[in-house]
Order: structure tokens, then C-alpha cells, then sequence
């Protein structure tokens, strides 16, 4: 179902028009019933690796249901496997949720409530509930059973509360190595859902938090964590993509099990942080994945391309990643236009790619301003002007949008004009530049093509035209017929840039098949960056980094965030001005 808006429904309480979708319509049902008085949602990625276009979408949702029912939304880092967590992760999830346009009501961490979390596994330990097992995790493996087959109960499952509380402070205070015992939920072995099959809730790790350091040698599961993480803050709808609606009946039983609102004792850690607490039965709800074709989007792979220097970086504009797709020159408005356009549901699917691509182009036409650039130059010279010839035209900067202005665009006799369009000789319905042939040159006149002086290779590397003197701006031979019209930039005032002509980073749309032995990286695009060196009119140079540009007839075009330099400028190609894929560039 679409988030788009519903113009039946009443404005949200950030005075936005309302959205309708499944997860949307229980926030209203329960906001109606009285069932919560606020609505408090949290956004909770580990700090493992970089964000990715999927969690845009998660993103979007958290904080937008949030913003949209008057609630509030915390940023929690899942930081509960040290060891493959870094703070550059951290720093980049915050400058991502930023620049997509949301603030966090509270920054959070998992590693908040260690002392909670401990404290809560010895309660389940006097119920009858949890029990420490030797097994080691291959006998586990084998333990658990399969979807045909039920599993077997731990040989140390019937262990004494006495037994279990002794031997789970000694993992607490460090006396064992990794993985010599585990503290486990005691659930149901039989059960269909393997989940719930005595699932570890505390591992043994001596490895050096980046909060904590090494205050903990013993670290909390995701489900038990991030279900009394949820619980603790007072999350009301927790919000998550459907490879856990397995795990939800396990996220309920700890929630319901330790009941922290009514168990005082195990909260007042927080106190002594200054963390409130406040008591609410959080809900899990599902929604389907984010994938496009085209993408990989695991965080192992993306970490293996970065780590094998197949990508430049986790910031390569050809990555999913929210810093690659920044840098690319996507925009956060365009990331929620996508987000609204596919919509929330609950079923998984392969999207296409031109939806990204088209909310970018939709966004830009929109928005970007206008600039003349050359990417592959050849020189037209105007032999009918004179050699100092120098004048000033006036250009609009938005065609669409009168507010953006004018801008003065420098003409002289000698200009740069893509070479495609020029044909000696030309193919059926070619509508530029031939020997012979008109053409209008944007906003400039009408020239005739009269030589094509070539180099000792043959190949064309000067056109000499002439331009028709009653066809500039405003004359009335401005308005003769011509079928083509071509841009161009003034040799003389045009700056050299670095063009980076970025395309998809594979050449299949489903990278992942693993079919015929093959894996992702076989299917890597050779072609997913060109870098030429191309002009742009002084207008484009003056940009600062992340601004804009549809180069016109070329494409959109962003002034790279880190290398871009008004003297020396670097422009990153974001998208084509149509969708012409065809597997190459």
C-alpha cells in the first residue's frame, strides 16, 4: 500500500497532508482507542557499516510516522557486538539521519542498559525461565533440530537456579573463555518456530567495547537486546523488515517475561544515567525490505568490495550506500520521493531501479539549475566573426522557474560543442551539425557548417561555421525553421573539469543469483566509471560542492562533495537525462 497522501484523511500533527498505509492506520486505530497517549518509534541500526538505500526507507518510516503523529523518534546504535562496530560507523549514521532531513529526539546506544539487560537475565534465572549451557555452538547446531525435525533439550538445561545464577557471575566477571557457555532462554524445543528453541541470550566475547571498554566480557543477543531496548525507551511501535516477523514471538516472550513496568529494581541503573524510563508494551510490526535490481545491499559485500578496492570506498558514488548515493549527487528530497512512491507493504519484491532513478530526475528537473557543459569537445570556430569577438548573453538558469534568474553566458568565435553532434556523414533523422547543414546553437543563432579540418589520422578535429548574422537573439531571423539545436561553450572563457561519467556498478539486474558458480563480483559493470576531461561555462566552476546541475542535452550533475574546487572543478555525473541503459555506457 502507497504512503502516499490521502486527501480523505485529516493533516498530520506536523501539518503535512496525511499518508495511508498499513503500519500508519494502527498508529491512528490506537492513538483513537486511547491504547497510547504518544507515539514513540526508534530508528536502531548497528554501527557495523555503512547505511544503504534500504535504510532510507527505514528512515523515512520511523521518523516520518513519528513527525506525522505529533511522537517522538530516537536514534539507538545496536552496539552490541563490539567487534565489528567502529565509531567512523557512528559518526556516518548520524551525518546520514541529518542529511535526510530527520532530528532524533534522544541518541541512544544499547550498550546504555548493559547493566539492565544483566540485571534482567538473573531475574529470568530465578523464574525458571533462562539457564547457562556448556554446549559448545556446533553441538548447539545440531541440538536445535530442522523445520522437519524437532530439536532436544541441552543435557544442562535442568540445571539448579542456584547452579545457573553462580555460574552466569562468573561469565559476568570474566572467569571463562569465548564460547565456553552461553546463557540460553528456556522456551520450547519442539516448537515449529526455531526461534523459539532455547535461544542464546548472553555470549561470552572479551573483546573491548568502544563505550564500555572492557567493563563487559559478556554481550547480549540482538532479539534480547533489542526487545528490552525497545521496552526501556517505551517504543510503541517497533517498527522492522520482515525477516523478523519469525523472531517476534521471541521479542514478546522477553518483553513479557522480564516486565520491566513492573520490576523497579531492574531499571535503576538508569537512573544513576540520567535515562528515564517509561513503562510501555511495545508492538513489532513488519514491513518488506527495500531492493532494487541492479544493487547489492548486503552490508558483507558492500564490506568485501570496499575491503578488496573493487569500490573507492564505502562513499563511491557507484555504491547504495547513503554516502555513495550523497556523493553521487542524490538528494535527500529525492530519498523520500522514492520512499513515498514505492510505498509501505508487507511484500517482499524486486523493484526496478528507474524508480530510484526516476524520483532523482523528477527531483532535479525540479530543482537543479541550468548550465552548459561539454563532455567529449570539439572546437567550432565562427570564421564570419572577428578573432577578439566577445559578448555576453542572457540565459535563464530554470526554464520552469522564473524565481532562479538570469545569468550572463560568454560568446565568442570559437566555441566547444559535444562531438556527437556532428556527423560528416550523417544517418537517417540526424537533426545536428553536417557539412552543409543548420543548426541553431543555443540561444546564440544559426551557423552552417562549412569545412571539417581533420588531423593526420583522419580524424575531425576543428569544424569552421558560419554564423547567420540575422539570426541572434532577437532578430527576426531568430525564428527560421531549424530542426536541430545544440548547446555549446566559449573556448575562450570555458573551464576544463574533471567529468566523472558514473553508471551502474553491475552490468545484471540480479547480481546475487550465484548462478553458474558466478557470485556478484563477476558481474561488475568495467564501464560503471568514465573520467574525461570536459568544459564547463564559468557559471558551473563557481559551484560549491553538492550543488547541482542539469548540463543540458548531457545529463544531471553534482559538484563532488570532497575534490570539487571552483579553480579546478570535479563534476560527478548523478543521471541521465532519460533512462537509456543498455548495459553499457
Amino acid at each position: 500500500m502507497s504512503a502516499s497522501p490521502d486527501p480523505t484523511l485529516p493533516p498530520s500533527a506536523d501539518g503535512t497532508p496525511a499518508r495511508q498505509d498499513f503500519i500508519r492506520q494502527i498508529v491512528r486505530e490506537d492513538l483513537a482507542s486511547g491504547k497510547h497517549a504518544a507515539i514513540r518509534t526508534r530508528f536502531p541500526p548497528e554501527p557495523n557499516g555503512y547505511l544503504h538505500i534500504g535504510h532510507a526507507k527505514a528512515i523515512c518510516l520511523d521518523f516520518g510516522v513519528a513527525r506525522e503523529f505529533g511522537g517522538e523518534c530516537n536514534l539507538r546504535l545496536d552496539d552490541t557486538n563490539p567487534a565489528k562496530e567502529d565509531p567512523e560507523y557512528v559518526r556516518a549514521i548520524q551525518d546520514d539521519v541529518h542529511w535526510l532531513g530527520f532530528q532524533w529526539h534522544d541518541l541512544r546506544h544499547a550498550s546504555d542498559y548493559f547493566e539492565v539487560f544483566y540485571l534482567a537475565a538473573q531475574k529470568l534465572i530465578r523464574q525458571g525461565d533462562a539457564f547457562v549451557c556448556d554446549l559448545t555452538a556446533e553441538q548447539v547446531r545440531e541440538y536445535r533440530g530442522s523445520l522437519n525435525e524437532p530439536g532436544r533439550n541441552s543435557p544442562f538445561r535442568d540445571r539448579s537456579v542456584e547452579e545457573n545464577l553462580d555460574l552466569f557471575t562468573r561469565m559476568r566477571a570474566g572467569e571463562f573463555p569465548d564460547g565456553a557457555r552461553t546463557l540460553r532462554a528456556k522456551i520450547d524445543m519442539s516448537s515449529g518456530n526455531i526461534n523459539l528453541r532455547d535461544p542464546a541470550l548472553y555470549r561470552i566475547k572479551h573483546v573491548e567495547h568502544q563505550n564500555t571498554g572492557n567493563d563487559w566480557p559478556i554481550y547480549p543477543m540482538y532479539d534480547y537486546a533489542h526487545s528490552l531496548s525497545d521496552a526501556v525507551e517505551g517504543i510503541t511501535h517497533s517498527l522492522c523488515t520482515l525477516e523478523f516477523e519469525d523472531h517476534r514471538p521471541l521479542y514478546d516472550w522477553c518483553v513479557d517475561r522480564v516486565d520491566l513496568a513492573h520490576s523497579p529494581e531492574l531499571v535503576a541503573p538508569l537512573t544513576g544515567k540520567g535515562l528515564p524510563f517509561e513503562a510501555a508494551k511495545p508492538r513489532q510490526i513488519e514491513f518488506s525490505r527495500l531492493n532494487f535490481n541492479f544493487l547489492v545491499m548486503s552490508k558483507r559485500k558492500l564490506l568485501a568490495m570496499v575491503n578488496e578496492g573493487l569500490v573507492d570506498g564505502w562513499d563511491d558514488p557507484r555504491m547504495p550506500t547513503l554516502q555513495g548515493i550523497r556523493r553521487r549527487g542524490y538528494t535527500p528530497s529525492a530519498l523520500r520521493l522514492m520512499v513515498d512512491r514505492v510505498g509501505i507493504s508487507k511484500q517482499n519484491s524486486l523493484l526496478d531501479i528507474s524508480i530510484l532513478e526516476g524520483a532523482l530526475r523528477d527531483d532535479l528537473d525540479a530543482h537543479a539549475p541550468r548550465r552548459m557543459a561539454v563532455v567529449d569537445p570539439l572546437k567550432l570556430v565562427l570564421t564570419n566573426l572577428p578573432d577578439q569577438h566577445e559578448e555576453q548573453l542572457t540565459f535563464s538558469n530554470h526554464p520552469k522557474d522564473a524565481s532562479q534568474g538570469e545569468r550572463r553566458v560568454p560568446f565568442s568565435r570559437e566555441l566547444w560543442i559535444e562531438r556527437e553532434d556532428f556527423e560528416e556523414v550523417p544517418p537517417p533523422g540526424f537533426k545536428r551539425l553536417t557539412l552543409g547543414g543548420d543548426v541553431r546553437l543555443r540561444g546564440a543563432g544559426i551557423v552552417r557548417c562549412d569545412e571539417a579540418v581533420k588531423d593526420a589520422d583522419g580524424r575531425v578535429v576543428e569544424l569552421r561555421c558560419t554564423l547567420d548574422p540575422e539570426s541572434r537573439p532577437g532578430m527576426d531571423g531568430a525564428n527560421r525553421k531549424i530542426k536541430g539545436t545544440i548547446h555549446w561553450v566559449s573556448a575562450q572563457h570555458a573551464v576544463a573539469a574533471e567529468v566523472r561519467l558514473y553508471d551502474r556498478l553491475f552490468t545484471v539486474a540480479d547480481p546475487d543469483t550465484d548462478e553458474a558458480g558466478k557470485s556478484y563480483k563477476d558481474y561488475l559493470n568495467p564501464l560503471s566509471r568514465r573520467t574525461v576531461t570536459g568544459y564547463v561555462e564559468p557559471a558551473a566552476a563557481q559551484a560549491g560542492p553538492e550543488q547541482s546541475y542539469q548540463f543540458e542535452r548531457i545529463g544531471y550533475f553534482v559538484a563532488d562533495r570532497y575534490d570539487h574546487r571552483e579553480g579546478a572543478p570535479v563534476f560527478n555525473r548523478s543521471v541521465t537525462l532519460r533512462d537509456t541503459w543498455a548495459g553499457k555506457t
